[in-house]
């Protein structure tokens, strides 16, 4: 076997590539939702700076505060792990770090201040294999500390980083991927485009459903799992965010006074009438009663409920009929 074949330095970004193509042929091939463009809103900005620019710049940031915790700490000379085969490695450092990720995203869907660093990944309003890259910078640094430490820090060998950070790439294309593939009863355990697309959607139920990255099998054992064969409307937020990469970054750091307000107004659970927009219609409904408008074209079921997202107005779960 060439020596290449064994060297993920070489190897994972190999993959990574493949697996982007892939991804864009099947785009246009099986479209989950037909008409979306390649190269859409925020595709540039998305590729150079978030995914080559800021992935470059983070990951040395975060290699070297990794490095000055365990020449501090000296815990990898325990290894802990070291001793596990690379499979076993492998399997602990992605269930656990995935399960991390599905708690702290719900966190931040909770949260008015993490929202903030949260709502740019939100912002794509074209949701595609690319849309996973927009994340803002504190909400990778926080994530990535976390996801890589350990690993380090317990003594693992650095391919298992290697291989750790090309599931995330590969996974996180596919999840965010236009592609209409069904995983069946797989769809419990792991996760897919159908479910995350959902995660996306303009219209929120509650605080929102479907957190799970890797593995949807959280979502169905904590209750937070929304299952179906429908279609969301729309993606994105119902608020107007900026477009730039530096401006998107400075948003986060806005008063938090208006979150302040809408978590207390939304947040209490108390049933509210108060209109929704229904794409130049005015549809006025109370929480839990069902109306059915013409959006965009689109005859749609609007469920209206008290939302609990710490920027959002009241609204409800938009699905193509």
């Amino acid at each position: 076997m060439p020596a290449w074949l064994e060297d993920w330095a070489i190897l994972s970004p190999l993959i990574i590539t493949l697996s982007a193509w892939g991804y864009v042929a099947l785009e246009r091939l099986l479209p989950h939702d037909r008409g979306q463009k390649l190269f859409r809103k925020g595709w540039f900005n998305d590729f150079f700076l978030y995914s080559i620019a800021q992935s470059y710049v983070l990951g040395l940031v975060i290699a070297e505060l990794i490095a000055f915790i365990d020449t501090s700490t000296g815990w990898s000379r325990l290894g802990l792990v070291s001793g596990w085969p690379i499979w076993a490695q492998l399997v602990f450092f992605t269930v656990s770090h995935d399960l991390y990720i599905y708690a702290f995203h719900r966190l931040q869907h909770k949260s008015p201040i993490l929202w903030r660093i949260h709502e740019a990944h939100h912002s794509v309003e074209n949701v595609d294999w690319l849309a996973g890259s927009r994340s803002h910078a504190l909400e990778i640094l926080i994530n990535q500390t976390i996801e890589f430490a350990p690993i380090v820090l317990l003594g693992a060998p650095p391919e298992v980083a290697l291989m750790k950070g090309t599931i995330d790439a590969v996974w996180g294309m596919f999840i965010h991927s236009n592609i209409d593939v069904s995983l069946g009863p797989l769809r419990k355990i792991i996760n897919g485009p159908r479910l995350h697309r959902w995660h996306h959607s303009l219209h929120y139920e509650g605080a929102g459903f479907n957190y799970g990255t890797k593995l949807a099998i959280w979502d169905f054992l904590f209750g937070t799992a929304h299952d179906t064969e429908e279609k969301p409307v729309a993606y994105g937020l119902e608020e107007p965010f900026p477009e730039g990469y530096v401006a998107q970054q400075l948003y986060a750091f806005r008063p938090l006074s208006s979150s302040r307000g809408e978590l207390e107004r939304h947040g209490s659970g108390k049933a509210q009438r108060d209109p929704i927009d229904a794409g130049g219609a005015e549809l006025t409904v109370a929480p839990g009663e069902v109306g059915v408008v013409e959006r965009r074209g689109v005859v749609v079921e609007e469920e209206v409920v008290v939302s609990h997202r710490p920027d959002a107005r009241e609204t409800g779960v938009a699905v193509r009929r």
